[in-house]
C-alpha cells in the first residue's frame, strides 16, 4: 500500500476532500485500495476503516445524516445554493413548531430550503438574496406566536424566565380561584350549606370573580399551550399541548355556559389546575433547554473583524482581497487563511487543531485563519479565495446544530395516536349518551370528564420531572447537563470517541524530564535563553525550572533576564540562543544546534530518539561546541486515563481520535480496551468521522477544544471537559465541571438511571390513562373526581423523580 503525501506549498480549489470536503493539496493523499482524493492521510485513514461509499450511497446517508428530504425542497433548491442565515426564534417548544416553521418558510419564493431545531431555539435559511433580503426573512419565520431575531444580536429566545412569568402570574391568579372554591363551592359538594346565596347578587359576585381569574390563567398563563395547540392543527400534526388545550378549553367553556344558565357545578378549578401543572412542567423542561441555546458565542468573539496591511494600515476584513499581504503581530490571530511571504514564527494552531505544540512557519509554511501568532511579527499572503479556518469551523458547527433535530419525548411521538383516539371516544361517549335517552347535560359532562381524565399531565411531566432531577444528581457530581438529549441517548451509546489531546492527555506542555550531565546547569540555561521567547515550550521550560520541585537553578531563573541581555538573544525557526554567563546557549531543535556548529554525542542522540519514540519533545540545550542535555517536554496523559477507558470499554468500543500522527498516537494502539486510533485528523473531518461511526451505531464524543465541537455537536451524545475550551462546552449536551476523566462514565450511569426513571413515569401514565378513561367512559367519574385522580397521577410521577440516583463508581467507600 502507498500513499502520497502532499507538499504544504500550494493548494487547489478544484477538488474537495472525500471525507471532509476541504480543498485538496496539488498532489491530493490517494490510495489504490480507497477511492477518491483525500486532503490529509488522516482523512484518508478514516475512509478506509469505515467503509467506502459509492457518490449516490453517499448521498443518500448524508442527506439521512442531515434530516433532508428533497421532498420537501423547492425545485430551486436542486440547483441552487443560495446564502445561509441563522436565526434565534422563540416560541418554539416542539417538533410541531419545527414543521410549521419549515412549511411556511419553504412556501415563499426566493428561499431554497428551511431547517428548525426546537432544541436550540434555531432555524437555518437558505435563501436567494437577490429575491430577499435577511429582514424579509425575519418576517416570514415570525407571527403566530413566534418571534425572529438574528442569532448575533443576543442570546436566542426559550428563555425560561419567560415561562417563570406566565407561571408566576397564573399561580397568583389560580390560588384566588382556588380560594374561592375553599370556601363557597367545595362545601356545597359535600352536603353543605353554600355560605351565600348562589342566586341573588353575593352569588353573582362570586361566580363573576372566579370567571375573572380563570379566564386570566386560561389565556395568559395558558397562551404557550393555546398557541401549540393551534400551530399542531395548522401542520396537521396534533400533539400534546392540543389535547391539553381541549380539555382546559372545554372545562372553562362548559363552566362559563352553566355558570350563564344558573348552575353552581362549575369545573373552572379543574381548567386551573390543568395549565398550572403542564405550565410547571414546560418551567422544568424551558430551564433545562436555555443552558444549551447561546451556543458559538466564544468562538465568535475570537471571529476578526479588521486585518492590518503590511504597510500598517488597518482595513474592514471584508475589504480583504486575494493576494493582499496582512502583518501579524505576537499574540494577534491570524485574520484569514494565506502563506507566509515574510518572516518565522511559532503558531499555536490550537483552536483550529486542538494540539498543545505550537508549529514552527517560515516563509512558503500556509497558515490558517484563526490561529495565533506567538513570538515574532509575519507577513502572510491571502490565499484566494479568501477565507479563515475559524470561519469553516463556525459555520459547520451552525449548520450541525441548526439540522439536528429537536429532543422528541416520547409523548410527543404519541401525541399522533394518542390524541385522536382520546378525542374520538370522548366524542362516542357523548354521542352514545345523546341517543340512549340522556340528557344534553349529562352528555357534555360525560365527554368533559373523558377530555379531563386523559389530560396527560403525568404523561408531559415524566420526563421534564425526571430530568430535572438527573441534571440536578449531574450538577451535585461535577456533571453540567446542557441538553435533555442525554437522558435519552447515552443509554443507547454503541461506541465512544475520545479525543486525544486536552482529553487523555493534560493539554498543556509540561517538562516531563531532564537528562545531561549536570541536569542542574541545563536546566539553568535553558531557563535563561527561553526567558526572552513567548514560545509554548519555552514558557513549559522557564514554569519548570522556577518551580520549587525543580533542580536549583540559580540566578538565572529570577525572570532569566539576570543572565542573558536581550540585545544578544537570537530567535532562529526551530529554537533561540544567546550568551549565558560567556558561553553561547544554543535551545532547540537538534538540527538547530548541528547548523551552529555544535556536535550531539551518541548518548545524547539516543535520548533525543527514545523521546520522539514516546511521542514527547526532545529541547536539546549545548553550549562549549556541543550538545550537554535534554530537556523532555510533552503532553502528558491523564493519571485516570486508563481506568476511565476500561470502564467505558466494558460496554461500548472505544475509539481514539487526534490530529497528531507518529509516536504521539502509537501510545494508545496497544492499550486494552481501544478499539480503534484514528490519527492525523484535521478538526473539519473529525465531525465527519463522526458521522460515519454513526453508521455503526448510536456515537459519543468526548473532548475539549474548539476543533472538537463540531464533532461534539454532530454526535449522538457530546461529552466535553470542564479544563477546555467555552465553545466545546457550548457544543456539548454535558460538561464535566470538575475535569476528571472518571465522571465520564458517571455520565453515562446518571443518564442510564434517568431514562429509567422516564420509563417508570411514562409507564404509570399510561397505567393511569388505561384505568381512568374507561372508568370515565361508564359515567363512574364526574369532572371533578377526574380532576382529583390526574392531581394524584402527577403526584405520583413528582414523588418518583425526586428519588436519589446514586450511589455511584466514583463514591468513597
Amino acid at each position: 500500500m502507498t500513499t502520497t503525501d502532499h507538499p504544504s506549498e500550494s493548494t487547489t480549489a478544484e477538488t474537495s476532500c472525500r471525507l471532509c470536503d476541504l480543498p485538496t493539496p496539488t498532489q491530493p493523499i490517494t490510495d489504490p485500495e480507497v477511492d477518491g482524493e483525500f486532503c490529509c492521510r488522516g482523512c484518508l485513514e478514516v475512509q478506509r476503516s469505515l467503509g467506502d461509499l459509492d457518490d449516490a450511497a453517499a448521498t443518500a446517508v448524508k442527506d439521512a445524516i442531515e434530516g433532508d428530504d428533497s421532498t420537501d425542497r423547492t425545485p430551486e433548491a436542486e440547483d441552487e445554493d443560495g446564502e445561509a442565515a441563522f436565526f434565534a426564534v422563540d416560541g418554539m417548544h416542539c417538533t410541531t413548531c419545527e414543521a410549521f416553521l419549515e412549511g411556511r418558510g419553504r412556501t415563499r419564493d426566493g428561499v431554497y430550503d428551511v431547517e428548525a431545531s426546537y432544541a436550540t431555539d434555531t432555524v437555518r435559511v437558505r435563501y436567494d438574496p437577490d429575491v430577499l433580503a435577511e429582514d424579509d426573512l425575519l418576517e416570514i419565520l415570525s407571527g403566530y406566536g413566534y418571534t425572529a431575531s438574528r442569532r448575533k444580536d443576543g442570546s436566542p429566545g426559550g428563555d425560561a424566565n419567560e415561562t417563570a412569568a406566565f407561571l408566576a402570574g397564573g399561580g397568583f391568579f389560580g390560588m384566588m380561584v382556588m380560594v374561592m372554591y375553599a370556601f363557597f363551592l367545595y362545601p356545597t359538594y359535600f352536603g353543605y350549606a353554600p355560605v351565600v346565596d348562589f342566586g341573588g347578587y353575593d352569588g353573582l359576585y362570586v361566580f363573576g370573580y372566579i370567571w375573572i381569574m380563570s379566564s386570566f390563567v386560561l389565556f395568559y398563563t395558558g397562551w404557550p399551550i393555546l398557541r401549540g395547540a393551534y400551530v399542531s392543527l395548522r401542520a396537521g400534526v396534533p400533539n400534546m399541548d392540543l389535547l391539553v388545550a381541549l380539555a382546559a378549553l372545554s372545562a372553562y367553556v362548559y363552566s362559563t355556559l352553566a355558570m350563564g344558565v344558573g348552575r353552581t357545578d362549575l369545573y373552572f378549578d379543574v381548567s386551573v389546575a390543568i395549565i398550572l401543572v403542564v405550565t410547571g412542567g414546560s418551567y422544568y423542561e424551558r430551564k433545562i433547554k436555555q443552558r444549551a441555546v447561546g451556543r458559538l458565542s466564544a468562538l465568535t468573539e475570537q471571529s476578526i473583524d479588521d486585518a492590518r496591511r503590511a504597510d500598517g494600515e488597518t482595513i474592514p476584513i471584508d475589504a480583504v482581497e486575494p493576494s493582499d499581504r496582512l502583518l501579524v503581530r505576537p499574540g494577534e490571530r491570524v485574520p484569514l487563511d494565506g502563506e507566509i511571504v515574510e518572516g518565522s514564527a511559532a503558531v499555536d494552531e490550537s483552536l483550529v487543531t486542538g494540539e498543545s505544540a505550537p508549529v514552527g512557519k517560515r516563509p512558503s509554511d500556509p497558515v490558517a485563519g484563526g490561529t495565533v501568532v506567538t513570538d515574532a511579527p509575519i507577513v502572510i499572503e491571502v490565499d484566494d479565495p479568501a477565507t479563515s479556518t475559524l470561519d469553516r469551523l463556525v459555520e459547520l458547527l451552525w449548520e450541525i446544530q441548526s439540522s439536528t433535530p429537536g429532543v422528541q419525548r416520547l409523548a410527543d411521538r404519541l401525541a399522533t395516536v394518542f390524541v385522536p383516539i382520546v378525542i374520538v371516544i370522548s366524542g362516542a361517549a357523548v354521542a352514545w349518551t345523546l341517543l340512549s335517552g340522556g340528557g344534553f347535560t349529562t352528555a357534555m359532562l360525560l365527554g368533559l370528564t373523558v377530555l379531563i381524565v386523559s389530560c396527560p399531565c403525568a404523561l408531559g411531566l415524566a420526563t421534564p420531572l425526571a430530568i430535572a432531577s438527573g441534571i440536578k444528581t449531574a450538577t451535585d457530581r461535577g456533571i453540567i447537563v446542557t441538553a435533555e438529549a442525554v437522558f435519552e441517548d447515552a443509554p443507547e451509546i454503541e461506541t465512544v470517541v475520545l479525543d486525544k489531546t486536552g482529553t487523555l492527555t493534560e493539554g498543556a506542555m509540561s517538562v516531563v524530564s531532564v537528562h545531561g550531565e549536570h541536569p542542574d546547569e541545563v536546566v539553568r540555561r535553558a531557563a535563561a535563553v527561553e526567558s526572552l521567547s513567548e514560545h509554548p515550550i519555552a514558557a513549559a521550560i522557564v514554569e519548570y525550572a522556577s518551580d520549587s520541585t525543580a533542580p536549583s537553578t540559580g540566578a538565572a531563573t529570577d525572570g532569566g533576564t539576570a543572565a542573558v541581555d536581550p540585545d544578544t538573544f537570537d530567535r532562529a525557526s526551530r529554537g533561540v540562543s544567546a550568551p549565558v554567563d560567556g558561553a553561547e546557549t544554543v535551545v532547540g531543535h537538534p538540527d538547530l544546534l548541528r547548523e551552529r556548529g555544535l556536535s550531539i554525542d551518541a548518548e545524547i542522540q539516543r535520548r533525543i530518539e527514545a523521546t520522539r519514540d514516546a511521542g514527547d519533545v526532545p529541547v536539546v540545550v549545548g553550549w562549549g561546541g556541543r550538545a550537554r542535555g535534554v530537556i523532555v517536554v510533552g503532553d502528558t496523559p491523564r493519571s485516570e486515563w486508563r481506568e476511565t477507558v476500561e470502564t467505558l470499554a466494558a460496554d461500548r468500543d472505544i475509539i481514539v481520535l487526534t490530529g497528531d500522527e507518529g509516536a504521539a498516537a502509537d501510545r494508545f494502539r496497544s492499550v486494552d480496551g481501544v478499539s480503534e486510533v484514528f490519527d492525523g485528523v484535521p478538526p473539519e473531518a473529525k465531525a465527519e468521522t463522526v458521522r460515519r461511526l454513526r453508521r455503526r451505531g448510536p456515537v459519543a464524543m468526548v473532548g475539549d477544544g474548539s476543533n472538537d465541537a463540531p464533532a461534539l455537536a454532530a454526535a449522538d451524545l457530546g461529552v466535553a471537559l470542564g479544563s477546555g475550551t467555552k465553545l466545546a462546552g457550548d457544543a456539548a449536551d454535558a460538561v464535566v465541571v470538575d475535569d476528571d476523566l472518571r465522571a465520564i462514565p458517571e455520565t453515562f450511569q446518571i443518564a442510564e438511571r434517568t431514562n429509567g426513571r422516564i420509563g417508570q413515569n411514562l409507564g404509570w401514565a399510561f397505567v393511569y390513562n388505561g384505568l381512568a378513561i374507561p372508568l370515565a367512559v361508564a359515567g363512574l367519574l364526574n369532572p371533578l373526581l377526574a380532576a382529583v385522580a390526574m392531581a394524584a397521577s402527577s403526584t405520583l410521577v413528582v414523588a418518583n423523580s425526586s428519588r436519589s440516583l446514586g450511589p455511584f463508581d466514583r463514591d468513597e467507600p
